[in-house]
Order: C-alpha cells, then sequence, then structure tokens
C-alpha cells in the first residue's frame, strides 16, 4: 500500500494507477445509492488494479445550445463539445457534473470522457430555427473544447465551420495550443469581427502546472500561443482562472506582465472555487503536493467566503469578499492599468448573422 491516497470515505488510489492525472481520490458520485469502497484485503490485490486509462463514450443530446441567466457572465448560451476533461485541473468547478452520469467527479472525470459528435448538426439546426437571435456563443467555459481527445474527434472544428457559414459571432477559452490548428478559421472570423480567444494562463511555474494542471499545455506553451493567436490579427485576451490564494496570488503581476507581453489586450481573473465534491478533491491535492500550504491556503479560501469552502451567491462567487479577496481585486486592476490591459473591450459583431437553410427547411415540408 504504498503511495497510497486515502479519502474522508476511505478510498484508495495508488500513485501507480493515477500516473498523469491530478486527483488523487475517485469518490462515489453524490446521487449514487450506494458508494464503493476500496481496501486492502491482505492479498494484494489492489497491486493489481489496471492504470486509469482514457475512455470516450459518444453522447447523444437532443440540442446543443445551453442557456443561462446568470448575472454573473457576460454571455447567455454556450456550447460543450465534452463532457469531463483530460487537462484534469484539480481546482476545476465542472467536476461536479460528472455526478449526473452516475460517476466519481474525481478520477472519473478526467478518464471517462464523453464527446458529442452530433454538436455541428444540432447547431446548423438550432441556428437556422425561425427567429433566433445571435448573440456571443461562447465555448471553453465548462470543459475545454481542445483538451487531447480534440485531436481525434474534431467536433470543435466541425462547429467552427457552421459559425462561419452562419457569421455567428464566438468567444473560445482554452488552455490548449491545439487552438492553433483552427487559426484559419479564426483568422477570417476575425477579420469580420465574429471570434475571439482567451487563454487561460494560471501560473508561471512550470511544476506547479505539471501537478496542478497535468495534461493541459505548459505555461510558456500557453504563452506562445497568445502570441501566434494576436499576430494572426485575432483578438485575445488572458484569464488568470483560478487565482489560488496563498500558491498563485502572488504571481499576479508576473502573469499580466507576461500576457500582455505576448499580445493580450484584455484580462480577467476567478477567485478559487470549491463547490461541492472540488473541494475534497483540491483539498486532498493540497495537502498531497504542499501540504506545508495546506492550513495557510484553506484559510485564506475560508476567508473570502464567509468563512466557509464556497459560496455560491451571485456577485460573490466569482471574485469573492472580504479583505484578502479586495486586496487580489486591486493588484489586478493596478497591473492591468499599468499595462493598458482592458482599455478597449470590443464586442464581436451580431449583425452579419445569416440563418442560411431556415427557409429551405420549411419548404422541404411542403
Amino acid at each position: 500500500m504504498a503511495n497510497a491516497i486515502i479519502d474522508e470515505s476511505g478510498l484508495r488510489v495508488g500513485e501507480e494507477r493515477r500516473r498523469g492525472r491530478a486527483a488523487g481520490i475517485n469518490p462515489s458520485g453524490r446521487f449514487e445509492v450506494l458508494s464503493r469502497h476500496v481496501f486492502d484485503d491482505g492479498w494484494s490485490s489492489l497491486d493489481e488494479l489496471p492504470a486509469f486509462k482514457t475512455e470516450v463514450q459518444v453522447e447523444k443530446p437532443r440540442t446543443i445550445i445551453t442557456r443561462n441567466d446568470s448575472p454573473d457572465i457576460s454571455f447567455d448560451r454556450s456550447i460543450n463539445p465534452y463532457r469531463g476533461c483530460e487537462h484534469g485541473c484539480v481546482y476545476c468547478f465542472a467536476r461536479p457534473t460528472h455526478s449526473y452520469m452516475g460517476l466519481s467527479a474525481g478520477l472519473d472525470f478526467e478518464t471517462k470522457l464523453f464527446a458529442k459528435p452530433d454538436a455541428p448538426r444540432l447547431l446548423e439546426k438550432e441556428l437556422s430555427k425561425d427567429g433566433y437571435q445571435a448573440r456571443t456563443i461562447a465555448i471553453g467555459t465548462n470543459t475545454d473544447p481542445y483538451q487531447p481527445i480534440e485531436k481525434k474527434w474534431r467536433i470543435m472544428r466541425e462547429i467552427l465551420e457552421v459559425l462561419e457559414a452562419h457569421n455567428h459571432p464566438v468567444g473560445i477559452v482554452t488552455k490548449s495550443a491545439l487552438v492553433l490548428r483552427d487559426i484559419d478559421i479564426l483568422g477570417r472570423m476575425a477579420e469580420r469581427g465574429l471570434a475571439k480567444v482567451a487563454v487561460s494562463v494560471t501560473t508561471l511555474d512550470a511544476k506547479l502546472a505539471r501537478t496542478m494542471e497535468p495534461r493541459a499545455a505548459t505555461p510558456t506553451r500557453r504563452l506562445e500561443t497568445l502570441r501566434a493567436l494576436s499576430q494572426a490579427g485575432i483578438p485575445v485576451s488572458a484569464m488568470m482562472a483560478p487565482i489560488i490564494p496563498g500558491l498563485t496570488d502572488q504571481e499576479i503581476e508576473r502573469v499580466l506582465d507576461s500576457v500582455a507581453n505576448a499580445g493580450a489586450r484584455e484580462a480577467g481573473y476567478v477567485i478559487l472555487r470549491l463547490p461541492l465534491e472540488v473541494s475534497p478533491i483540491f483539498k486532498e491535492w493540497l495537502l498531497r503536493n504542499h501540504p506545508d500550504r495546506y492550513r495557510h491556503v484553506i484559510s485564506l479560501v475560508r476567508s473570502m467566503r464567509d468563512g466557509k469552502d464556497y459560496d455560491a451567491e451571485w456577485g460573490k462567487r466569482m471574485k469573492g469578499s472580504g479583505p484578502y479577496a479586495w486586496q487580489i481585486g486591486r493588484r489586478f486592476e493596478m497591473a492591468a492599468k499599468r499595462l493598458g490591459l482592458n482599455v478597449e473591450k470590443r464586442p464581436l459583431r451580431t449583425d452579419l448573422f445569416k440563418a442560411a437553410g431556415a427557409q429551405a427547411d420549411q419548404l422541404m415540408l411542403l
């Protein structure tokens, strides 16, 4: 049982089984009637369990555009080509969504993925509906559309082809250099004011990034991606999301200096969020990788969340509250102002949208 990780529910995941993954636990989903507990029966059976491998299943949704009315975010619709994310960011607030599939928010979220190959066809259908009004579609706000399995499935590429054909605006958030594969489409859309890309840069420490975001692009590669997109004429911004108090907040000024030098003209941040299952997963990772900082980090997190691990109240969940959250906000604003970031924010165009095919579909019914 050497190198095993033990969580509050008794789950144990050996180091060899989780190699290349961020989460160290794999507790049952919160909606499950039964919970599974792994234990050593004395026959060393745990040593025989296979390593976690990435598995992809096909998901067949009836619609692909997700709507929201949250006052905390700047978009009212989004698309998620994939469920789960192989990047495996230990802090990912989307982890709890795997519970709706009867799976764990821990290692299952990083290894048992769902692809939606019908997404481009469904998008074409929804954009062609009578009365559809174009507004920016956000992609990458939940799970990364350019995670490693996109190399094979190419769902994001096909989605962009549909959006380009309709002159529909799109905003993308990613940690992956794979977005450069689609620089041809994004470049053409950007010329018409229809596309922008935000690259998430959480830290410049490659060692920290390797354990915290094990299968995402390295910090250096993300800066190179920002530069390449900017040079191609695509509006780029940077997201420091999340800022982890006591762990990455000391990098705020350095990160902003680096992204501005790479061509970003806008920047934003989100304070670490620990909803539902994310809290024990993050805590286990923090205790395993930075035991000396554990108490300090959790204390700072709770100081910004009214004494709790997380506060979902609108207006607080993204930025936190209290003196430490205020200090982070002022530091970010001052550094951004010094670098000329966020001086001008250009909205994407919606007046070019064309619902091609809507009339033809109607004629086919007659």
